[in-house]
Protein backbone atom coordinates (compact mmCIF):
# COMPACT_ATOMS: atom_id res chain seq x y z
CA UNK A 1 0.00 0.00 0.00
CA UNK A 2 0.72 3.33 -0.64
CA UNK A 3 2.32 5.84 2.51
CA UNK A 4 1.25 8.84 3.66
CA UNK A 5 3.45 11.21 2.20
CA UNK A 6 2.27 14.60 3.56
CA UNK A 7 5.71 15.33 5.16
CA UNK A 8 8.03 17.24 3.14
CA UNK A 9 11.23 15.66 5.07
CA UNK A 10 12.02 13.82 1.93
CA UNK A 11 12.55 16.93 -0.24
CA UNK A 12 16.30 17.57 -0.85
CA UNK A 13 16.21 20.30 -2.70
CA UNK A 14 14.29 23.42 -2.41
CA UNK A 15 12.12 23.83 -5.60
CA UNK A 16 10.62 27.04 -4.18
CA UNK A 17 13.62 28.71 -5.13
CA UNK A 18 13.49 27.98 -8.78
CA UNK A 19 9.83 30.58 -8.44
CA UNK A 20 9.66 33.25 -10.63
CA UNK A 21 8.74 35.43 -8.17
CA UNK A 22 12.29 34.75 -6.13
CA UNK A 23 14.39 34.92 -9.36
CA UNK A 24 17.35 37.08 -8.95
CA UNK A 25 19.93 37.37 -12.00
CA UNK A 26 23.24 36.23 -11.13
CA UNK A 27 25.48 38.93 -10.55
CA UNK A 28 28.44 38.67 -12.94
CA UNK A 29 31.93 38.36 -11.50
CA UNK A 30 34.00 41.12 -12.38
CA UNK A 31 36.51 39.76 -14.48
CA UNK A 32 40.09 40.40 -13.39
CA UNK A 33 42.19 43.31 -15.13
CA UNK A 34 45.69 43.84 -14.31
CA UNK A 35 45.90 47.11 -16.51
CA UNK A 36 42.31 48.14 -15.87
CA UNK A 37 42.03 48.27 -20.00
CA UNK A 38 44.58 48.43 -22.81
CA UNK A 39 47.33 50.83 -22.98
CA UNK A 40 47.20 53.51 -24.73
CA UNK A 41 50.63 54.23 -25.52
CA UNK A 42 51.30 50.71 -26.85
CA UNK A 43 48.25 50.57 -28.91
CA UNK A 44 48.93 54.11 -30.77
CA UNK A 45 52.61 53.05 -30.93
CA UNK A 46 51.43 50.38 -33.20
CA UNK A 47 49.41 52.56 -34.91
CA UNK A 48 52.58 54.74 -35.34
CA UNK A 49 54.83 51.92 -36.55
CA UNK A 50 51.75 50.66 -39.34
CA UNK A 51 50.73 47.60 -37.32
CA UNK A 52 46.84 47.98 -37.54
CA UNK A 53 46.02 44.04 -37.03
CA UNK A 54 48.15 43.64 -33.96
CA UNK A 55 47.17 46.92 -32.50
CA UNK A 56 43.35 45.51 -32.93
CA UNK A 57 44.35 42.49 -31.60
CA UNK A 58 46.09 43.98 -28.65
CA UNK A 59 43.39 46.25 -28.15
CA UNK A 60 40.45 42.93 -28.07
CA UNK A 61 42.42 41.08 -25.89
CA UNK A 62 42.70 43.79 -23.32
CA UNK A 63 39.28 45.27 -23.53
CA UNK A 64 37.39 45.88 -20.35
CA UNK A 65 34.33 43.91 -20.62
CA UNK A 66 34.06 42.88 -16.72
CA UNK A 67 34.90 46.42 -15.38
CA UNK A 68 32.44 48.47 -13.82
CA UNK A 69 34.83 51.60 -14.41
CA UNK A 70 33.05 53.37 -17.08
CA UNK A 71 35.43 55.80 -17.87
CA UNK A 72 38.25 52.47 -18.71
CA UNK A 73 35.06 51.38 -21.11
CA UNK A 74 34.91 55.00 -22.79
CA UNK A 75 38.73 55.11 -23.02
CA UNK A 76 38.94 51.58 -24.55
CA UNK A 77 35.63 52.64 -26.86
CA UNK A 78 37.49 55.74 -28.28
CA UNK A 79 40.88 53.93 -28.88
CA UNK A 80 39.31 50.86 -30.28
CA UNK A 81 37.56 53.03 -32.31
CA UNK A 82 40.32 55.23 -33.71
CA UNK A 83 41.90 51.49 -34.65
CA UNK A 84 38.92 50.88 -36.63
CA UNK A 85 39.08 53.52 -38.31
CA UNK A 86 42.57 54.16 -39.04
CA UNK A 87 42.69 50.23 -40.76
CA UNK A 88 41.46 50.82 -44.92
CA UNK A 89 38.58 48.78 -46.08
CA UNK A 90 41.07 46.77 -48.36
CA UNK A 91 43.19 45.44 -44.99
CA UNK A 92 39.75 44.48 -43.08
CA UNK A 93 39.05 40.83 -44.73
CA UNK A 94 43.00 40.06 -43.48
CA UNK A 95 42.15 41.78 -40.30
CA UNK A 96 38.86 39.56 -39.66
CA UNK A 97 40.65 36.52 -40.80
CA UNK A 98 43.85 36.95 -38.24
CA UNK A 99 40.99 36.88 -35.22
CA UNK A 100 39.56 33.98 -33.26
CA UNK A 101 35.96 33.45 -32.28
CA UNK A 102 36.42 35.84 -29.01
CA UNK A 103 38.09 38.55 -30.79
CA UNK A 104 35.39 38.84 -33.51
CA UNK A 105 32.80 38.80 -30.74
CA UNK A 106 34.22 41.27 -28.65
CA UNK A 107 35.34 43.16 -32.06
CA UNK A 108 31.08 42.72 -32.80
CA UNK A 109 30.33 44.22 -29.49
CA UNK A 110 32.72 47.29 -30.37
CA UNK A 111 30.78 47.81 -33.97
CA UNK A 112 27.49 48.40 -32.41
CA UNK A 113 28.63 50.53 -29.33
CA UNK A 114 30.17 52.62 -32.02
CA UNK A 115 26.77 52.77 -34.02
CA UNK A 116 26.14 54.23 -30.56
CA UNK A 117 27.94 57.80 -30.71
CA UNK A 118 27.80 58.04 -34.94
CA UNK A 119 30.32 60.94 -36.04
CA UNK A 120 31.43 61.65 -39.50
CA UNK A 121 32.17 59.18 -41.84
CA UNK A 122 32.61 56.53 -39.17
CA UNK A 123 29.12 54.67 -39.45
CA UNK A 124 29.74 53.99 -42.91
CA UNK A 125 33.34 52.58 -42.13
CA UNK A 126 31.65 50.49 -39.21
CA UNK A 127 28.86 49.28 -41.67
CA UNK A 128 31.65 47.88 -43.73
CA UNK A 129 33.58 46.35 -40.75
CA UNK A 130 30.04 44.99 -39.28
CA UNK A 131 29.66 43.19 -42.84
CA UNK A 132 33.54 41.54 -42.92
CA UNK A 133 32.73 40.37 -39.16
CA UNK A 134 29.39 39.02 -40.17
CA UNK A 135 31.09 37.22 -42.79
CA UNK A 136 33.23 35.63 -40.62
CA UNK A 137 31.31 35.26 -37.60
CA UNK A 138 27.74 34.22 -38.71
CA UNK A 139 24.81 34.72 -37.13
CA UNK A 140 26.13 33.25 -33.80
CA UNK A 141 28.48 36.09 -33.91
CA UNK A 142 25.31 38.48 -33.55
CA UNK A 143 23.00 36.43 -31.14
CA UNK A 144 26.14 35.92 -28.78
CA UNK A 145 27.04 40.24 -28.87
CA UNK A 146 23.34 40.67 -28.16
CA UNK A 147 23.01 38.14 -25.43
CA UNK A 148 26.03 38.99 -23.31
CA UNK A 149 25.74 40.93 -20.33
CA UNK A 150 29.18 41.50 -20.55
CA UNK A 151 29.50 45.11 -21.90
CA UNK A 152 32.31 47.42 -23.86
Amino acid sequence: MAKNTSSSAFRKIDVDQYNEDNYKEEEQGEVPQTTGGPDESEIMNLLNQGKHIDALKTMLKNAPLGSKNQQAKDIALNLTLKVLLAIKSSQMDETVANLDQDLLDTLMKYIYKGFEIPSEKSSSHLLVWHDKVFAVGGLGSIVRVLTDCKRV
